[in-house]
Protein backbone atom coordinates (compact mmCIF):
# COMPACT_ATOMS: atom_id res chain seq x y z
CA UNK A 1 0.00 0.00 0.00
CA UNK A 2 1.27 3.50 -0.91
CA UNK A 3 0.11 6.87 -1.22
CA UNK A 4 -0.16 8.46 -4.90
CA UNK A 5 -1.68 11.38 -4.15
CA UNK A 6 -3.67 13.03 -0.93
CA UNK A 7 -6.11 16.17 -0.84
CA UNK A 8 -7.09 18.18 2.50
CA UNK A 9 -9.40 20.78 3.33
CA UNK A 10 -10.27 21.73 7.05
CA UNK A 11 -8.77 19.26 8.59
CA UNK A 12 -5.94 20.48 11.39
CA UNK A 13 -4.49 23.15 9.50
CA UNK A 14 -4.74 21.78 6.19
CA UNK A 15 -7.11 24.18 4.14
CA UNK A 16 -7.05 23.44 -0.07
CA UNK A 17 -3.73 21.46 0.38
CA UNK A 18 -2.30 18.39 -2.14
CA UNK A 19 0.69 17.07 -2.03
CA UNK A 20 1.41 14.35 -5.23
CA UNK A 21 3.54 11.27 -4.57
CA UNK A 22 4.19 10.10 -8.07
CA UNK A 23 6.97 11.09 -10.34
CA UNK A 24 6.73 10.84 -13.97
CA UNK A 25 10.48 9.85 -14.82
CA UNK A 26 12.94 7.83 -14.22
CA UNK A 27 16.17 9.32 -12.99
CA UNK A 28 18.78 8.11 -14.23
CA UNK A 29 21.30 7.78 -11.06
CA UNK A 30 19.04 7.13 -8.22
CA UNK A 31 20.73 5.83 -4.82
CA UNK A 32 16.93 4.13 -4.37
CA UNK A 33 15.95 1.21 -6.48
CA UNK A 34 13.00 0.42 -7.48
CA UNK A 35 10.65 3.36 -7.03
CA UNK A 36 7.55 2.06 -9.06
CA UNK A 37 4.91 -0.60 -7.83
CA UNK A 38 5.89 -4.03 -8.04
CA UNK A 39 5.43 -5.75 -11.23
CA UNK A 40 4.67 -2.06 -12.74
CA UNK A 41 8.00 -0.35 -13.77
CA UNK A 42 6.21 2.66 -15.51
CA UNK A 43 4.01 3.20 -12.29
CA UNK A 44 6.69 5.41 -10.11
CA UNK A 45 5.90 6.47 -6.94
CA UNK A 46 8.10 7.94 -3.87
CA UNK A 47 9.34 5.68 -1.70
CA UNK A 48 11.47 8.24 0.62
CA UNK A 49 9.22 11.40 1.53
CA UNK A 50 12.20 13.85 3.29
CA UNK A 51 9.94 16.35 5.53
CA UNK A 52 11.09 19.45 6.31
CA UNK A 53 9.84 22.60 7.18
CA UNK A 54 9.75 25.66 9.74
CA UNK A 55 7.55 24.59 13.49
CA UNK A 56 3.88 24.98 12.92
CA UNK A 57 4.01 24.10 9.12
CA UNK A 58 2.63 20.73 9.09
CA UNK A 59 5.10 18.04 9.44
CA UNK A 60 3.56 16.32 12.59
CA UNK A 61 -0.35 17.49 11.62
CA UNK A 62 0.10 15.44 8.17
CA UNK A 63 0.70 12.35 10.11
CA UNK A 64 -2.20 12.94 12.70
CA UNK A 65 -4.75 13.25 9.64
CA UNK A 66 -2.97 10.01 7.66
CA UNK A 67 -3.17 8.76 10.87
CA UNK A 68 -7.49 9.77 11.32
CA UNK A 69 -7.82 8.92 7.86
CA UNK A 70 -6.34 5.23 8.23
CA UNK A 71 -8.07 4.34 10.85
CA UNK A 72 -11.88 5.66 8.94
CA UNK A 73 -10.96 3.85 6.48
CA UNK A 74 -9.94 0.50 7.82
CA UNK A 75 -11.85 0.72 11.24
CA UNK A 76 -15.05 2.42 9.18
CA UNK A 77 -15.40 4.93 12.53
CA UNK A 78 -16.46 8.20 11.29
CA UNK A 79 -15.05 9.52 15.10
CA UNK A 80 -11.49 9.32 13.99
CA UNK A 81 -12.48 12.03 11.87
CA UNK A 82 -14.27 14.43 13.52
CA UNK A 83 -11.74 15.42 16.28
CA UNK A 84 -9.58 16.84 12.60
CA UNK A 85 -11.91 18.98 11.47
CA UNK A 86 -10.73 22.89 12.03
CA UNK A 87 -13.88 25.05 11.41
CA UNK A 88 -17.10 22.69 12.57
CA UNK A 89 -18.97 25.16 10.74
CA UNK A 90 -17.39 24.83 7.40
CA UNK A 91 -17.21 22.02 5.08
CA UNK A 92 -13.94 19.40 5.42
CA UNK A 93 -13.36 16.76 3.11
CA UNK A 94 -10.37 14.84 2.08
CA UNK A 95 -9.29 12.63 -1.45
CA UNK A 96 -6.29 9.83 -1.17
CA UNK A 97 -5.04 8.24 -3.76
CA UNK A 98 -4.00 4.61 -3.00
CA UNK A 99 -2.17 1.60 -4.77
CA UNK A 100 -1.85 -1.55 -3.82
CA UNK A 101 0.18 -4.53 -4.76
CA UNK A 102 -2.57 -6.25 -6.40
CA UNK A 103 -2.01 -3.95 -9.04
CA UNK A 104 -5.34 -1.63 -7.98
CA UNK A 105 -5.83 2.01 -7.70
CA UNK A 106 -8.22 3.18 -5.28
CA UNK A 107 -9.58 6.85 -5.01
CA UNK A 108 -11.16 7.62 -1.27
CA UNK A 109 -13.19 10.68 -0.84
CA UNK A 110 -14.66 11.93 1.85
CA UNK A 111 -17.10 14.96 2.17
CA UNK A 112 -18.21 16.25 5.97
CA UNK A 113 -21.11 18.59 6.12
CA UNK A 114 -20.71 21.39 8.57
CA UNK A 115 -22.66 21.18 11.74
CA UNK A 116 -25.97 23.97 11.90
CA UNK A 117 -25.12 24.90 15.09
CA UNK A 118 -22.12 24.76 16.77
CA UNK A 119 -22.82 22.79 19.64
CA UNK A 120 -24.25 19.79 17.90
CA UNK A 121 -22.94 16.76 17.75
CA UNK A 122 -21.44 15.05 14.72
CA UNK A 123 -23.17 12.11 13.27
CA UNK A 124 -22.67 9.52 10.06
CA UNK A 125 -25.17 11.62 9.04
CA UNK A 126 -22.77 14.57 8.11
CA UNK A 127 -19.90 11.93 5.90
CA UNK A 128 -20.74 11.55 2.40
CA UNK A 129 -18.28 8.71 0.86
CA UNK A 130 -17.17 7.81 -2.19
CA UNK A 131 -14.46 4.88 -3.54
CA UNK A 132 -13.46 4.18 -7.53
CA UNK A 133 -11.07 2.18 -8.29
CA UNK A 134 -9.21 0.97 -11.21
CA UNK A 135 -6.62 -2.20 -12.26
CA UNK A 136 -3.07 -0.75 -12.75
CA UNK A 137 -2.02 -2.09 -16.56
CA UNK A 138 1.08 -3.22 -17.27
CA UNK A 139 2.35 -0.27 -19.16
CA UNK A 140 0.33 2.31 -17.09
CA UNK A 141 1.35 5.02 -15.12
CA UNK A 142 -0.14 6.93 -12.21
CA UNK A 143 -1.16 9.31 -14.46
CA UNK A 144 -2.59 7.13 -17.39
CA UNK A 145 -3.84 4.65 -14.36
CA UNK A 146 -5.79 7.54 -13.21
CA UNK A 147 -7.12 9.39 -16.34
CA UNK A 148 -9.68 5.96 -16.38
CA UNK A 149 -9.84 6.28 -12.65
CA UNK A 150 -11.42 10.07 -12.77
CA UNK A 151 -13.72 8.51 -15.99
CA UNK A 152 -15.06 5.65 -13.99
CA UNK A 153 -19.18 5.84 -12.96
CA UNK A 154 -19.54 7.44 -9.86
CA UNK A 155 -20.42 4.88 -7.50
CA UNK A 156 -23.92 5.25 -5.71
CA UNK A 157 -24.55 6.30 -2.15
CA UNK A 158 -24.25 4.33 0.54
CA UNK A 159 -23.88 4.10 4.37
CA UNK A 160 -19.77 5.03 4.49
CA UNK A 161 -19.04 1.36 6.50
CA UNK A 162 -20.39 -0.62 3.55
CA UNK A 163 -18.52 1.89 0.67
CA UNK A 164 -15.49 1.08 2.86
CA UNK A 165 -15.41 -2.78 2.55
CA UNK A 166 -14.61 -2.59 -0.90
CA UNK A 167 -10.82 -0.82 -0.15
CA UNK A 168 -8.09 -3.72 1.25
CA UNK A 169 -6.45 -3.90 4.19
CA UNK A 170 -4.37 -1.07 4.96
CA UNK A 171 -1.08 -1.37 7.25
CA UNK A 172 0.64 1.23 8.68
CA UNK A 173 3.02 2.32 11.67
CA UNK A 174 3.12 5.70 12.92
CA UNK A 175 6.21 6.86 15.21
CA UNK A 176 6.03 10.47 16.80
CA UNK A 177 6.50 11.87 20.14
CA UNK A 178 3.35 11.95 21.30
CA UNK A 179 0.76 9.26 21.99
CA UNK A 180 -1.63 8.28 19.11
CA UNK A 181 -3.40 5.27 17.90
CA UNK A 182 -0.09 5.07 15.70
CA UNK A 183 0.57 1.27 15.39
CA UNK A 184 -2.00 -0.53 13.61
CA UNK A 185 -1.39 -3.85 15.53
CA UNK A 186 0.70 -4.50 18.20
CA UNK A 187 4.39 -6.95 18.04
CA UNK A 188 3.78 -10.17 18.11
CA UNK A 189 4.79 -12.63 20.29
CA UNK A 190 7.25 -14.22 17.86
CA UNK A 191 8.96 -11.41 17.01
CA UNK A 192 9.91 -10.43 20.56
CA UNK A 193 13.60 -11.79 20.17
CA UNK A 194 13.63 -9.57 17.03
CA UNK A 195 12.30 -6.27 18.18
CA UNK A 196 14.94 -7.24 21.67
CA UNK A 197 17.89 -7.54 19.24
CA UNK A 198 17.06 -3.76 17.61
CA UNK A 199 16.66 -2.36 20.88
CA UNK A 200 19.78 -3.21 21.88
CA UNK A 201 22.04 -1.89 19.01
CA UNK A 202 19.71 0.83 18.69
CA UNK A 203 20.05 1.79 22.22
CA UNK A 204 23.33 0.92 22.65
CA UNK A 205 24.46 3.39 19.45
CA UNK A 206 22.55 5.83 21.53
CA UNK A 207 24.28 5.11 25.08
CA UNK A 208 27.52 3.23 25.10
CA UNK A 209 27.05 3.18 28.81
CA UNK A 210 24.42 0.50 28.93
CA UNK A 211 25.32 -2.88 28.96
CA UNK A 212 22.83 -5.36 27.44
CA UNK A 213 18.82 -5.26 26.75
CA UNK A 214 17.25 -8.51 27.42
CA UNK A 215 13.40 -9.24 27.04
CA UNK A 216 12.13 -9.90 29.93
CA UNK A 217 11.60 -13.74 30.48
CA UNK A 218 7.09 -14.76 31.02
CA UNK A 219 5.91 -10.78 30.73
CA UNK A 220 4.84 -10.10 27.10
CA UNK A 221 6.60 -7.63 24.93
CA UNK A 222 8.54 -6.58 28.16
CA UNK A 223 12.49 -5.30 27.90
CA UNK A 224 14.61 -4.51 30.81
CA UNK A 225 17.43 -1.78 29.69
CA UNK A 226 20.56 -2.89 32.19
CA UNK A 227 22.99 -0.08 33.35
CA UNK A 228 25.95 -0.67 35.49
CA UNK A 229 24.00 0.71 38.63
CA UNK A 230 20.51 0.59 37.82
CA UNK A 231 17.59 -1.28 35.22
CA UNK A 232 14.82 0.38 33.28
CA UNK A 233 12.05 -1.75 32.05
CA UNK A 234 10.21 -1.11 28.93
CA UNK A 235 6.22 -2.56 28.62
CA UNK A 236 4.46 -2.33 25.62
CA UNK A 237 6.68 0.61 24.37
CA UNK A 238 6.38 2.59 27.79
CA UNK A 239 9.45 3.37 29.84
CA UNK A 240 9.33 2.78 33.46
CA UNK A 241 11.66 5.26 34.91
CA UNK A 242 11.97 7.92 31.97
CA UNK A 243 13.96 9.86 34.23
CA UNK A 244 17.05 7.15 33.94
CA UNK A 245 17.34 7.58 30.31
CA UNK A 246 18.39 10.59 28.09
CA UNK A 247 16.05 11.98 25.52
CA UNK A 248 17.76 10.53 22.59
CA UNK A 249 17.73 6.93 24.41
CA UNK A 250 14.15 7.57 24.61
CA UNK A 251 13.77 8.14 21.44
CA UNK A 252 15.46 4.76 20.54
CA UNK A 253 13.12 3.03 21.83
CA UNK A 254 10.23 3.72 19.21
CA UNK A 255 12.80 4.05 16.24
CA UNK A 256 13.46 0.22 17.34
CA UNK A 257 10.00 -0.51 16.74
CA UNK A 258 9.45 0.96 13.85
CA UNK A 259 12.98 -0.98 12.39
CA UNK A 260 11.16 -4.19 13.57
CA UNK A 261 8.44 -3.35 11.57
CA UNK A 262 10.31 -2.69 8.59
CA UNK A 263 12.60 -5.67 8.61
CA UNK A 264 9.76 -8.01 9.31
CA UNK A 265 7.34 -6.35 6.67
CA UNK A 266 4.71 -6.34 9.05
CA UNK A 267 3.26 -2.78 7.71
CA UNK A 268 3.71 -1.07 4.20
CA UNK A 269 3.33 2.72 5.16
CA UNK A 270 6.14 4.27 7.37
CA UNK A 271 5.89 7.71 9.17
CA UNK A 272 9.06 8.62 11.41
CA UNK A 273 7.85 11.96 13.26
CA UNK A 274 10.96 13.82 15.21
CA UNK A 275 12.39 10.61 16.64
CA UNK A 276 16.01 12.51 15.98
CA UNK A 277 15.35 15.62 17.75
CA UNK A 278 17.96 14.63 20.72
CA UNK A 279 20.07 12.56 18.39
CA UNK A 280 23.64 13.43 16.65
CA UNK A 281 23.59 14.57 13.16
CA UNK A 282 25.82 12.10 12.14
CA UNK A 283 23.06 9.25 13.68
CA UNK A 284 20.19 10.55 12.41
CA UNK A 285 22.09 10.14 8.50
CA UNK A 286 23.13 6.47 9.77
CA UNK A 287 20.08 5.67 11.11
CA UNK A 288 17.86 7.13 7.76
CA UNK A 289 20.22 5.05 5.46
CA UNK A 290 19.25 2.22 7.11
CA UNK A 291 15.61 2.40 6.84
CA UNK A 292 15.89 3.12 3.12
CA UNK A 293 17.74 0.06 2.62
CA UNK A 294 14.86 -1.79 4.35
CA UNK A 295 12.03 -0.21 2.45
CA UNK A 296 10.14 -3.35 0.63
CA UNK A 297 8.54 -3.16 -2.47
CA UNK A 298 4.86 -1.35 -2.29
CA UNK A 299 5.88 0.19 1.10
CA UNK A 300 6.86 3.80 0.96
CA UNK A 301 8.30 5.96 4.34
CA UNK A 302 8.09 9.77 5.73
CA UNK A 303 10.25 11.04 7.57
CA UNK A 304 10.65 14.29 9.06
CA UNK A 305 13.24 16.46 10.32
CA UNK A 306 14.81 19.70 10.40
CA UNK A 307 18.18 18.39 10.13
CA UNK A 308 19.78 20.27 6.95
CA UNK A 309 22.40 17.68 6.84
CA UNK A 310 20.47 15.15 5.99
CA UNK A 311 20.58 17.54 2.35
CA UNK A 312 24.41 16.45 2.34
CA UNK A 313 23.41 12.40 1.43
CA UNK A 314 23.08 11.02 -1.72
CA UNK A 315 18.73 11.26 -2.19
CA UNK A 316 16.84 12.09 -5.25
CA UNK A 317 15.64 15.61 -5.18
CA UNK A 318 12.04 14.22 -5.93
CA UNK A 319 12.45 12.80 -1.93
CA UNK A 320 13.09 15.98 -0.45
CA UNK A 321 9.66 18.33 0.77
CA UNK A 322 9.26 21.12 1.98
CA UNK A 323 6.23 22.63 4.02
CA UNK A 324 5.61 26.33 4.27
CA UNK A 325 3.42 28.49 5.63
CA UNK A 326 1.83 31.77 3.89
CA UNK A 327 2.02 34.16 6.86
CA UNK A 328 -0.50 36.61 5.10
CA UNK A 329 -4.40 36.22 6.34
CA UNK A 330 -4.73 32.37 5.86
CA UNK A 331 -1.80 31.03 7.09
CA UNK A 332 -1.87 28.54 3.79
CA UNK A 333 0.29 25.78 3.81
CA UNK A 334 1.96 24.55 0.80
CA UNK A 335 4.03 21.65 0.10
CA UNK A 336 6.38 21.60 -3.01
CA UNK A 337 9.27 19.04 -3.40
CA UNK A 338 12.60 20.19 -4.65
CA UNK A 339 12.54 18.74 -8.37
CA UNK A 340 10.06 21.36 -8.96
CA UNK A 341 12.92 23.65 -8.83
CA UNK A 342 15.89 21.93 -9.17
CA UNK A 343 16.10 19.35 -11.85
CA UNK A 344 19.77 17.89 -11.38
CA UNK A 345 21.07 16.01 -8.74
CA UNK A 346 24.72 17.85 -8.94
CA UNK A 347 22.69 21.06 -7.84
CA UNK A 348 23.28 22.15 -4.69
CA UNK A 349 19.88 21.51 -2.40
CA UNK A 350 21.39 22.53 0.58
CA UNK A 351 22.55 26.41 -0.84
CA UNK A 352 18.86 25.82 -2.26
CA UNK A 353 17.81 25.54 1.04
CA UNK A 354 20.02 28.21 2.96
CA UNK A 355 19.18 30.73 0.53
CA UNK A 356 15.33 29.81 1.27
CA UNK A 357 14.11 28.43 -2.40
CA UNK A 358 11.53 26.70 -0.67
CA UNK A 359 10.34 29.39 1.71
CA UNK A 360 10.58 27.35 4.89
CA UNK A 361 13.28 29.71 6.90
CA UNK A 362 10.91 30.82 9.92
CA UNK A 363 10.61 34.64 10.79
CA UNK A 364 12.60 35.65 13.81
CA UNK A 365 11.29 38.76 14.29
CA UNK A 366 9.42 39.02 16.97
CA UNK A 367 12.51 37.44 18.85
CA UNK A 368 14.48 40.31 18.33
CA UNK A 369 11.86 42.69 19.88
CA UNK A 370 12.53 40.67 23.19
CA UNK A 371 15.72 42.31 24.10
CA UNK A 372 13.89 45.83 23.22
CA UNK A 373 11.34 45.56 25.60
Amino acid sequence: MVILDIKLDNLLIFHDFSMNLSYPKKPVHTTIENEHLEGRSNFRYKKLVVLMGANATGKTALGKVLIGIFNFIYRKEANKLFPLIDNCMAPASFSIDLAFPEHTLYRITAHIKPKHNINDEYSSEHVDVSVRHVSILKNDSYETAVKRLVATESPGKDYYGKILESVPELSWLFEDPFASDGRQRPINPADYDLYADILKSTLQTLDPRILKVEKVPNVDNSYAIFYPNHTVLIQDGSITSPDKLSSGTKDGVGLAQLITGMKLGTYAFFYCDEKFSHIHTELEKSFLSTMIDLIRPNCQLFFTTHNLDILDMDLPLHSFAFLSRDYGSDHHISCTFASEYLKKNNVSLRNAVENDLFSTVPSAAEVYKLAER
